[in-house]
């Protein structure tokens, strides 16, 4: 039978190891400033749904849905349905951490709302990327196994695809954590404390996607590495 380790354990791999060793940092980071900013409650008590429907109101997008999401850290923004989608202990809840996750969240619904054109660029690309990442690694087991000629090449263009989806949403989330920022001060929601609170949270959350970019970046340099080898 064809041997899938090397594949695995090449010394390629040691060119996304820094990769990972970021991502999981940035995960860790983000994991820890959710434990600390969740448990501090907003001197206002608005809980995150509150939030964002006050920010979808004063912008004029009071037909989005804001809808509780099953998991934690789930939240997210559906463009196609125009639902912005909190966690439990999001939508309930009255934390600086939910507060500032709400906003974030509200504020690609305000990117929707105005044409911002990355925003566009990743929803035209996410369902592309989905499947594609889906299909990578049976592709590659199937490819290997049958002894199919560019293979690897096959995956440095997925990979590719990849990157450039994350490159792409590198911009979105950041641009959705300053119109956050921006309607939290105009609508008072939080004290300048809580503020710097939401802002950490916000701010580490944006590395995990900093994180996913690089990861990418690697593998498609290992990948181009593998190709040429073959």
């Amino acid at each position: 039978m064809f041997d899938l380790s090397y594949m695995f354990f090449d010394w390629t791999m040691l060119l996304i190891i820094p990769g990972i060793i970021v991502a999981m940092w940035a995960q860790s980071k983000v994991n820890r400033a959710y434990r600390t900013y969740s448990k501090m409650g907003v001197s206002s008590g608005i809980s995150g749904r509150e939030t964002a429907a006050r920010i979808l109101f004063t912008n004029g997008l009071a037909n989005v849905q804001i809808q509780p999401a099953q998991g934690v850290l789930s939240d997210n923004y559906n463009p196609r349905k125009k639902t912005v989608n909190l966690s439990q202990g999001n939508y309930g809840g009255s934390s600086i951490a939910a507060v500032a996750i709400a906003a974030h969240e509200a504020g690609h619904a305000l990117q929707h709302g105005t044409g911002y054109f990355p925003l566009r660029i990743r929803s035209l690309l996410a369902p592309v990327v989905s499947v594609a990442s889906a299909l990578l690694w049976p592709i590659l087991i199937i490819g290997i196994l049958m002894q199919f000629a560019g293979t690897f090449t096959l995956a440095v263009y997925i990979f590719l695809g990849i990157f450039v989806f994350q490159l792409v949403t590198l911009p979105v989330e950041f641009n959705a954590s300053r119109r956050a920022l921006a309607a939290i001060d105009a609508q008072q929601i939080l004290t300048d404390e809580e503020r710097y609170g939401a802002k950490k949270m916000l701010n580490a959350a944006a590395l995990t996607y900093v994180a996913a970019t690089l990861v990418a970046l690697l593998n498609v340099m290992r990948f181009m590495l593998l190709s040429r080898r073959r």
